[in-house]
C-alpha cells in the first residue's frame, strides 16, 4: 500500500468516525440498569400484569426509623418516623413504605431514592437515623456504582496501559501514538456499538458499555503492540523505515484479522444469551473491537510512518548496526530451546498443573444474594440489615402473586400452605379479572432459601391455575439465576464451535486447532478455579456472581486465542524454511516479548474493574488477569510449543508439510 494511499484511507476513517459521533449518540445507556431478565421470565410476565393493578404503577420503598443509641422508639419517635409507620415487636424499629415510579430505572431511580432518602433525614431529630431499602433502593445503589463508571474506567485504564507502554519501548513519545489511535477508536467503538445495539433492540446499559472499553483498549493495545513490535523487528532489517512499515503491516495484518475475527465471532454468540444485557454486551463489545482493529491497521500505520525511526527514541532500531536477530538470541530463545529439548516432561508438568488448579472449582460456591452485591457498603444493604434485626426477613421486598380471581380462595390456601412464607395478603384485583397478593418470605433477598421458597410457591399455585404468576424481587433473582445457567450451557458451545472454526479455515490442519482450543479451554477453566478460590478464600467475597463464569470463560477463551494466533502464525511462518521444532522455538523467541507484554498490558487492564464497588465486576477482574497470565506465562510460552515439539510435523496436516 503506498504512503499516500495510506493516509488517504486514514483520513477516511477519521472523517467517518467524526459523523458517526457527531449523527449518533450513545443515549443515556450508560445511566440504564442491567436487564438479566429475559421478557419470556414468569417474574417478567409477573411484572407486566402487575401494571393493571390500582397502584401497578408504583413500587415500594421501605423506610426504617431506629435511634441511633439502639435504644426502643418513643411515642414521639414513632410519630417523627410518618404516618402509617408500624413499629417493630421489640419497640426498637418502625417501618413505612414510600411508593415511587415504577418505570424508573438507572440514575433517574438514584435521583429519586437519593432525593427521598435526603428529604426522610431532614424531617427527622437529630437522635434518630433513617435508612432507605427494599428493591428501588437496592436498584438505585446498583446505578450509583456505575455514577461516573466511564470516566473512571478510561482514566484508570488510559494510565495503566500508557506506563506499560513505556516500559515495554522504553520511550517518552511511542507510547503516545497507539494510546492516542486507541482511545479515539474507543469513544468512536463506544457510539457505534450502542447504536448497533439500540437498533436491534436490544438494551444497552452502564454494565456494558464499562466492560466493552476495557475490551476495546485490552484487544486494540494487543494490536498495536503485535504491529509494533513487527516494525521494530523490521527496522533492523531495512533501512528505508517506510518499507519496513510495509512488510511489518503485511506480516502482522493476518494475525490481527484473524484474531479480532475469533473475538468478535465469539462474542457475538452472546446473541444466544437469554439475558438482555448479555445480548448487548456480545454486540456491543462486537462492534467496539472491530472499529479498534479498523483504527490499529489504516489510521495507526501512518502515523508510525510519519514520525519514522525517532518514534523509538532513545533506543532507535537501525539496520546493519550489528543487533543480533530475535530469533536467535535472548531470553526467549533460551526459554523456547529448553522446552523443544524436554518437550515431554514439560507438556506434562505445565498440563498436571493446570489441572490441579482446576480443582478450585469444587470449591467455590455461586450465586450472590442481593444483599451481596455491593463490594463496599450501601445503605439498601445497611437498611436491610437493620430492618431483618426486628422485621420478618422478607418484608423488604414482598413477593406478588397474581392469578384468575375465580381461583383466589384456591390460591390463598396454596400460598398459605407453601413452607417458608410469612404472610400473604390481597392486594386487589384488576380490571381484567385478576387478584394480585403482597406475600412475605423468610428468607433474606435473592438467597438460596428465598430461591426454594419462589419454586415451591409456584408449584403451589401452579396446581391450582396454570395462568398464576409468581413475580417480585426475589422471583426476579431466582429467574435471573436460571437465565445464567441456560446461557451457559447454550454460549460456551457456540464460543467453543466459533474459535474452532476459525482455527481451522485460518491453520488449514486437522489436529492443531483441536490441540489448541483443548489447551485454552484447560487454561480457562483452571483460571476460573484459582480466581474462583481467590475470590472467596483470600478476598472474602461470600461466592461467585451467576454472570462471572460466563463472561470469564468467553474472555479468556476468545482473548486467549488472540495469543494462540499471534503464536502459531508465526510458527507457520517459521516452519517451511527451518523445519517443526525450530519453526516453534524461532516464533517463540519472535513473539515472546509481544505476547508477554501484550498478556501483562490485557491482565492490567481487566484488573481495572476492581475500581467499581461491584463484587461481579471485581471477581470478573480477577479471574480474566489471572488467565491471561496463565496464558501468556504457561500455555503460549511452555505448553503449547512443548506440545507441538512432541507431535512433531503431523501437527501441520494437511495445510503444510513441515517434515524438513
Amino acid at each position: 500500500m503506498s504512503r499516500r494511499l495510506s493516509w488517504i484511507l486514514a483520513l477516511i476513517v477519521v472523517a467517518l468516525s467524526g459523523a458517526l459521533m457527531t449523527l449518533l449518540s450513545a443515549g443515556d445507556s450508560a445511566s440504564q440498569s442491567p436487564v438479566s431478565v429475559p421478557p419470556s421470565a414468569e417474574s417478567a410476565r409477573a411484572d407486566a400484569l402487575r401494571a393493571d393493578f390500582p397502584g401497578g404503577d408504583r413500587v415500594p420503598a421501605i423506610i426504617v426509623v431506629t435511634r441511633i443509641d439502639g435504644a426502643p422508639l418513643t411515642a414521639a419517635d414513632v410519630a417523627s418516623a410518618g404516618p402509617g409507620a408500624r413499629v417493630s415487636e421489640d419497640g426498637k424499629a418502625a417501618v413505612r413504605v414510600a411508593p415511587l415510579d415504577a418505570d424508573l430505572s438507572g440514575f433517574a431511580l438514584d435521583d429519586a431514592v437519593r432525593e427521598l432518602r435526603a428529604s426522610v433525614s431532614a424531617q427527622l431529630p437529630g437522635d434518630l437515623r433513617a435508612q432507605v431499602t427494599g428493591g428501588p433502593a437496592f436498584g438505585a445503589d446498583i446505578a450509583n456504582s456505575f455514577a461516573g463508571a466511564n470516566i473512571t474506567l478510561l482514566a484508570v485504564t488510559a494510565t495503566v496501559v500508557a506506563l506499560l507502554l513505556i516500559l515495554t519501548y522504553r520511550s517518552p513519545v511511542l507510547w503516545l501514538v497507539p494510546l492516542l489511535v486507541i482511545a479515539f477508536a474507543d469513544r468512536v467503538g463506544s457510539v457505534v456499538g450502542t447504536a448497533v445495539a439500540a437498533g436491534l433492540g436490544l438494551s444497552p446499559d452502564g454494565s456494558t458499555g464499562g466492560i466493552t472499553s476495557v475490551l476495546v483498549f485490552g484487544a486494540g493495545t494487543n494490536y498495536a503492540l503485535l504491529l509494533i513490535s513487527r516494525y521494530r523487528e523490521e527496522l533492523h532489517r531495512h533501512a528505508d523505515h517506510h518499507y519496513a512499515l510495509r512488510v511489518a503491516l503485511r506480516a502482522s495484518a493476518p494475525a490481527i484479522l484473524a484474531s479480532n475475527a475469533t473475538v468478535v465471532l465469539a462474542l457475538l454468540t452472546l446473541v444466544f444469551a437469554s439475558a438482555p444485557s448479555n445480548r448487548s454486551l456480545g454486540v456491543q463489545s462486537a462492534a467496539g473491537l472491530v472499529v479498534a482493529a479498523v483504527f490499529v491497521l489504516l489510521v495507526l500505520p501512518p502515523l508510525l510512518g510519519a514520525c519514522g525511526r525517532r518514534l523509538f527514541w532513545p533506543f532507535i532500531p537501525q539496520a546493519g548496526a550489528g543487533t543480533p536477530p530475535l530469533t536467535e538470541s535472548g531470553l526467549w530463545h533460551r526459554i523456547a530451546d529448553t522446552v523443544a529439548r524436554r518437550p515431554a516432561v514439560v507438556a506434562i508438568t505445565a498440563l498436571a498443573g493446570l489441572t490441579v488448579l482446576c480443582t478450585g472449582l469444587f470449591f467455590t460456591p455461586l450465586g450472590l444474594s442481593q444483599t451481596e452485591q455491593f463490594r463496599v457498603q450501601a445503605e439498601s444493604v445497611a437498611g436491610y440489615e437493620t430492618l431483618a434485626a426486628h422485621f420478618p426477613s422478607g418484608l423488604t421486598n414482598p413477593t406478588t402473586v397474581i392469578a384468575p380471581t375465580p381461583a383466589a380462595d384456591g390460591i390463598q390456601r396454596a400460598i398459605a400452605a407453601t413452607p417458608g412464607v410469612t404472610s400473604a395478603v390481597p392486594a386487589g384485583q384488576s380490571p381484567n379479572g385478576l387478584t394480585q397478593w403482597s406475600v412475605v418470605l423468610d428468607a433474606e433477598p435473592a438467597s438460596k432459601k428465598a430461591f426454594t421458597i419462589v419454586e415451591a410457591l409456584r408449584d403451589s399455585v401452579h396446581r391450582v391455575d396454570g395462568a398464576a404468576v409468581v413475580g417480585g424481587p426475589d422471583a426476579q433473582a431466582r429467574d435471573a439465576a436460571a437465565a445464567a445457567q441456560r446461557d451457559r450451557m447454550v454460549v460456551i458451545p457456540a464460543i467453543l464451535t466459533v474459535v474452532l472454526a476459525v482455527l481451522f479455515v485460518l491453520l488449514r490442519s486437522a489436529l492443531a486447532p483441536l490441540l489448541l482450543v483443548a489447551v485454552t479451554v484447560l487454561s480457562a477453566l483452571a483460571a476460573l478455579g484459582l480466581g474462583g478460590w481467590a475470590s472467596v478464600h483470600l478476598f472474602g467475597f461470600p461466592a461467585l456472581d451467576n454472570a462471572t463464569p460466563l463472561f470469564a470463560f468467553l474472555f479468556l477463551v476468545a482473548l486467549g486465542v488472540d495469543y494462540t494466533i499471534f503464536l502459531v502464525t508465526r510458527a507457520r511462518e517459521e516452519t517451511p524454511a527451518f523445519g517443526n521444532r525450530a519453526g516453534i522455538v524461532r516464533a517463540v523467541s519472535a513473539t515472546g516479548a509481544v505476547i508477554t507484554s501484550a498478556g501483562i498490558v490485557l491482565a492490567a487492564v481487566f484488573c481495572v474493574l476492581g475500581v467499581l464497588p461491584l463484587i461481579v465486576l471485581t471477581q470478573l477482574g480477577i479471574i480474566v488477569g489471572l488467565g491471561i497470565l496463565l496464558d501468556t506465562f504457561v500455555v503460549r510460552t511452555v505448553i503449547i510449543p512443548a506440545l507441538f515439539t512432541l507431535i512433531g510435523p503431523r501437527i501441520w496436516w494437511p495445510g503444510l508439510r513441515a517434515d524438513r
